[in-house]
Formats: structure tokens, C-alpha cells, sequence
């Protein structure tokens, strides 16, 4: 329990009886100073100058303890106003400094601590020791994918970790970190921040912006998770037909979607819905098969989809479709939306276009209310009116800095929180169908407010190989950081998506990444980028039947599943986990290749190629080993992994233990 005590001229915070901070007249607690960005964007990844001025450190003239409870600390030019809004949390908000345009905060810090977050984060999970650029972009750098290619032309294997990701780009960026010790902070900025996590002693935080910022506490990891996500907001419950297998990835019209899913239905295969992400057409590009970004169906690829939804929906099998903020320049829509002024401006007042591959395109004003309104109708009459139960919300990342938007607001203030307006728009028109809890969307980018208005995320464009930076592996660590910040619940795209030269799905790619997303909380597969060089799920009766096999397994989790989902709009206790929220042990605050799914089930993927067996942590716990029934103790074990039985352990105190031993007979 927190609480403010007065102390001589100072005041202490002490939680539980103990100090944790003491704010005195003459104190230099925080810095402020003033700075200048410049922002170069090509494909969405940013290259970004700061001039800025040194530091200012504010002196602290006074403190006081005010008749409300509320702890008031003065400085020459401002005042920090501290508030328990609860026993777990305070709020800090700054009131002058109007000549500067940053703040650093030195939070306290200890040699044995560890830290996670700042967003969705592929290749490391616990942050110690490392700095973080906090702005959304696009995460598939196109340097780093660059020196990929090379050693992809030569066969080099990418299989080591980037030690210093101070250059880190991510599709979701959030100021909020999660401490070992059960503290989280957040900062209600709009604007860039950095992290800086390499002092033994304290963390660094530098913002560009004055902004307000808090901190909550736990006794354990679940309380502190729902403090957080009472700031930010939890996902609601999702849609109860997710859980009844699987998300077929189907591309080319009609009837190749009705075609293709009858063959998985002829193999058992448990269909769930059927993801149509070319409703609205295709083109072909340099890079693969893409999108006509006009959302009205194509006619032409898919004739008659409205009678074929139907069809389907018959079947229990659901359809779902694909949206972004852009608009394709050759089509009907954006010509209605530039004549109405609907678009984002250049400096020049004309409409900004930007590539995102080879193609320009326009950028919807989320800013402009006529404009989002306009945009919310179309989902609403082009997609929900035509039957589809979800689709893929894409994008969000790509506002450039100096664009010219129709609220008036600076880009740079603004670009950070597009995509959680992206979210925001198609909760509205889902809620404002009457669908919330019938459809479901899923987003690729985010920020600070995206919590409380997406369904789901999906951790956008992996690389179709075992990479540890963008492929397999990285993941795992992705979905276990949005759990920290308080988005609980996320998937990504069976077999991966980018595919380039030799970079190409394989078989085995495929199968291990359906096993892995068997065990998480939705399956779904996608063609690629280029479907044509890629495994996909009927490419033989091998991969059909192993893929009918883990469709079966994932539906036959849907009660866990469920109940793991409420337990997160509930609580904001994400439904993947990491190990260290129940398991005080040194391992599981490292550990970021395996994950709880809910309380009771570990799951350990397999990350390389061509491997039989994986080495596998167990914390202190007993564990039933799902596919010989053997039972763990804690420690260390090489464990058997031939394909079609990914490593996955049952706590043996589980409620659900004797419903989970009957998986393997799907």
C-alpha cells in the first residue's frame, strides 16, 4: 500500500512501511531541456536527427503535502503535482516549463533487476542493458533487411542476436516498461522517447515532450498487470467462433476460397473462418502479390461473395477480409475522398502520397471527423454489410512528420498515436454495428491507447525462416512484451509472410510455426507475400494432415482458451505469459523463447531447423509432458521434438489437466 508521510520539510512515499522515495527542497529529481528532431522516412523506417540543448536539471524550492492528499513539489519555473488515485498507483502531473520541450526522469534502479517493454519487441525480452528508440515504425528495417539479403544470397544462417538495438524499430511503440521488481511506468506522451536501461543503479528517460507520466505497483505480477491495464484499458472478450480451429490464409477469388477450404474440411481439418485478404483485388508487384486498396469487393475475382459467405457461415465457417488507412491513387474511392479533402496534406496542400513498396497511396485524415465518419460507412456497408466477421486492420505507422493534417495538430505529436486512431475507428464501427462480440479485428501497429480499442494483434511481416530477428523465433519474445504493456492478447501469421530470393517457407517452417500457434490465442494461417514460392497448408497430405491435427488440438482448447481471454478483460493478465509472472526463479526473468499459455500450460517451440529434440526450462513446478504423460520437476531437460509434438507441459495442479491429456488423441 502506498502512501505520502510527511517528513520535516519533505515528504516521503512509502509503500508498505518502507520508503521508496523521498522528494526535499533542494532536490534535483528530473531535468528538462529543449530539442529539435528532424525525421527522414522511406517505407516506413525513419532515419532521425535530434539538435537538442544540454539538460537543465529543476531545483526544488518546496514541498508540501496539500489538504487534499495530493503531494506538491515547486520548482522557479513549475510544479510537480503527485496523486494516489489508488493504493497501487501514482499519478504525476507538470504544470509549467513552457520554455522546453523535453524531460529527463532518473528512476531508481537495481543490480539485479529487469525490464520489458517500450512496445512489441522481436529480439530481446528482458530490456537490461539495453537503449530503446520509443516511435512507431515500420519494424522490417530496411537496412537490416539489406545485410539479410546478403547473407541470404550466400547462405549464411542469421541465428545470433543483435547485441546493441538502440537503432530498434517496431510496428507497436509504448512508453510504459515493467519492472522484475512489480512496478510498471508510463508516460501519457505523445511524442519520441528513449530508454535507457544500461545503468546499474537507474533508469533513463528522456521524452520529448513535458509530459505526465505514473507508476503502479503489485504485490504480485497480476496485480500489477490489472493496475496497468486500469490506466490503459483491457481487449474485450473475442468472438466464440476463434476458437473453433482454424483461420484458413486464402487468396485468388472464388472459387479457389471455396475450393481450398473444401479440401481442408476433407482432411478434418476444424475451420473456423476463411481470411480473404484480396476481397478488394490484387496487383502484382516486384515484390509479390499485393493489394488494390479499394475497399469495395472485387466483382470481377470474387463474384457472387456475398452468397458465398452465407454458404459458409452455414457451415459454421466464418469469412474475413482486409482493410488499411490508405487508399490505392488509380481508384474510385480515393477520387471521392480527395474531392471531399479527406486525405492527408503535403506542405504544398496537396494530397501526400506515400510508397510503402513500389506503389504510392493516400493516407485517410483520421483527424478529419467528416473523414472518418466517411471511412467507418464504408467498413461498415462494404465489409460488415456484406457478411465478413472480421479483417485484418493493417497498417498505421506510415504518418509522415511533416504532414499537414485537418485538425491542425503538429505530425510529430500526432504519428505516435495514428495507429491506436486507426484501432479506435474500426472499434466504432463495430460497436456502432451492433457486432462487438460477433467480429473481430486484428492490428499490426500501436501505441499508448491501442489496448483499449483493438481486439487483437498479429506481430506483422515475419520472415518466413527461423531468424531470430524477424523470423520464428522473434515471435515469441513480441507477443511476451505486448503482454507487459498491457495488450494481452496476439498472434502472428502461421509459416510467416516475407519471402524474398532463396528466403522461401518450407515444409518444415510451416508445420513447426502451426504447431506453435496452435498453443496461442488464435490460429490463422497467410499465403505470403509471394504465395507461389511458399508452402501453404494443402501443398501436400503431409502438411494437410498435420495441419488438420493442430486445427483439432486448438479447437479442443477452446474452454482454456476462453477462460484464459476473460481472465485478461477481466484482470489485464495478457493470455500469453511470461514464466516469471508465477515463478520467482533467475531463469524465468530471461527466459524469452518460451511462454505460459495461460496458468497452466508451457509451451517450448521449436526455433531451429531440422531439430528432433530441444532443451527445455521448467521452472519449480510439476509439469506433465503432453505427449508421454511424463511427469517434471524443475531444471533443465533435453526433450524429444519430432514434428507433431512441439514441446508443451501441463501443470500437473491444472484444473483442465485430464481435458489437456486428451489432446494428442486429436
Amino acid at each position: 500500500m502506498l502512501k505520502f508521510v510527511s517528513a520535516g520539510n519533505g515528504i516521503d512515499i512509502q509503500r508498505d512501511g518502507k520508503n521508496i522515495f523521498s522528494l526535499r527542497p533542494g532536490g534535483q529529481y528530473v531535468c528538462v531541456g529543449f530539442g529539435e528532431n528532424e525525421y527522414k522516412m522511406k517505407h516506413g523506417s525513419f532515419k532521425i536527427k535530434e539538435t537538442a540543448s544540454k539538460p537543465v536539471p529543476v531545483e526544488i524550492l518546496s514541498v508540501e503535502l496539500s489538504e487534499n492528499g495530493k503531494a506538491v513539489a515547486r520548482s522557479g519555473e513549475g510544479m510537480f503535482t503527485l496523486t494516489l488515485t489508488n493504493e497501487n498507483h501514482i499519478d504525476v502531473h507538470i504544470d509549467g516549463f513552457e520554455r522546453y520541450n523535453r524531460l529527463y526522469i532518473k528512476l531508481p534502479a537495481e543490480k539485479d533487476e529487469h525490464v520489458y517493454g517500450t512496445g512489441e519487441i522481436f529480439t530481446e525480452f528482458d530490456l537490461r542493458g539495453q537503449k530503446i528508440n520509443c516511435w512507431v515504425a515500420e519494424h522490417i528495417n530496411a537496412l537490416q533487411v539489406g545485410k539479410k539479403l546478403v547473407k541470404q544470397i550466400f547462405g549464411i544462417k542469421n541465428t545470433t542476436r543483435r547485441k546493441n538495438i538502440s537503432n530498434y524499430e517496431t510496428y507497436y511503440a509504448q512508453p510504459t516498461f515493467l519492472s522484475s521488481k512489480k512496478y510498471y511506468f508510463h508516460s501519457f506522451a505523445l511524442a519520441r522517447s528513449e530508454f535507457d536501461f544500461r545503468n546499474e543503479s537507474a533508469h533513463l528517460i528522456k521524452i520529448d515532450e513535458i509530459a505526465d507520466f505514473c507508476l503502479g505497483f503489485g504485490n504480485t505480477f497480476e496485480e500489477t498487470m490489472f493496475d496497468l491495464s486500469e490506466t490503459l484499458g483491457r481487449q474485450p472478450l473475442l468472438p466464440d467462433w476463434v476458437y473453433n480451429g482454424e483461420i484458413l490464409g486464402i487468396q485468388g477469388g472464388t472459387d479457389i476460397m471455396m475450393q481450398k477450404t473444401e479440401t481442408a474440411l476433407n482432411h478434418n481439418t476444424a475451420v473456423s473462418g476463411v481470411w480473404i485478404q484480396d476481397w478488394e483485388g490484387r496487383r502484382v508487384t516486384a515484390v509479390g502479390k499485393q493489394l488494390y486498396w479499394n475497399w469495395e469487393v472485387d466483382g470481377e475475382l470474387y463474384f457472387d461473395l456475398a452468397q458465398k459467405i452465407k454458404e459458409l457461415n452455414e457451415k459454421n465457417i466464418k469469412v474475413l477480409g482486409y482493410c488499411n488507412t490508405f487508399l490505392a491513387v488509380e481508384k474510385p474511392l480515393y477520387k471521392e475522398a480527395s474531392e471531399k479533402g479527406y486525405c492527408v496534406k503535403n506542405k504544398e496542400g496537396t494530397d501526400y502520397y506515400v510508397t510503402i513498396t513500389t506503389f504510392p497511396a493516400a493516407i485517410v485524415d483520421l483527424t478529419n471527423p467528416d473523414a472518418v465518419r466517411w471511412l467507418k460507412n464504408i467498413i461498415k456497408k462494404n465489409m460488415i454489410d456484406l457478411g465478413f466477421s472480421g479483417w485484418m486492420a493493417d497498417f498505421g505507422e506510415y504518418l509522415p512528420t511533416d504532414s499537414v493534417l485537418f485538425s491542425g495538430e503538429d505530425a510529430q505529436l500526432v504519428h505516435n498515436t495514428w495507429p491506436a486512431l486507426w484501432a479506435k475507428l474500426n472499434r466504432e464501427a463495430v460497436e456502432e454495428a451492433g457486432k462487438l462480440g460477433e467480429i473481430m479485428f486484428f492490428t499490426r501497429a500501436g501505441y499508448s491507447e491501442t489496448p483499449k480499442y483493438s481486439t487483437m494483434m498479429w506481430n506483422g511481416d515475419n520472415h518466413v525462416d527461423y531468424s531470430v530477428d524477424y523470423g520464428l523465433p522473434s515471435v515469441i519474445p513480441a507477443m511476451l512484451s505486448l503482454t507487459c504493456i498491457g495488450f494481452g492478447l496476439s498472434h502472428s501469421d502461421i509459416g510467416g509472410y516475407t519471402t524474398f530470393f532463396n528466403l522461401k517457407r518450407s515444409e518444415e517452417l510451416f508445420m513447426r510455426w502451426f504447431e506453435m500457434n496452435a498453443f496461442s490465442p488464435l490460429l490463422r494461417g497467410h499465403e505470403g507475400l509471394n504465395p507461389d514460392l511458399n508452402v501453404q497448408f494443402d501443398s501436400s497430405e503431409r502438411v494437410l494432415t498435420h495441419g488438420a491435427k493442430f486445427s483439432r488440438i486448438h479447437k479442443a482448447l477452446k474452454p482454456y482458451l476462453k477462460d484464459a481471454v476473460a481472465y485478461n478483460a477481466e484482470k489485464g493478465v495478457g493470455a500469453v505469459r511470461p514464466l516469471f509472472f508465477y515463478y520467482d526463479e533467475e531463469r524465468a526473468y530471461t527466459e524469452r523463447y518460451e511462454y505460459l499459455l495461460g496458468r497452466d500450460i508451457l509451451v517450448a517451440p521449436v526455433i531451429r531447423a531440422k531439430a528432433v529434440s530441444r532443451k527445455v526450462y521448467l521452472p519449480n513446478d510439476v509439469w506433465v509432458h503432453l505427449w508421454s504423460g511424463r511427469e517434471y520437476g524443475g531444471g533443465e531437460y533435453e526433450i524429444p521434438a519430432p514434428i507433431g509434438e512441439i514441446p508443451v507441459f501441463i501443470r500437473k495442479e491444472s484444473y483442465f489437466k485430464e481435458s489437456f491429456l486428451n489432446l494428442k488423441k486429436e
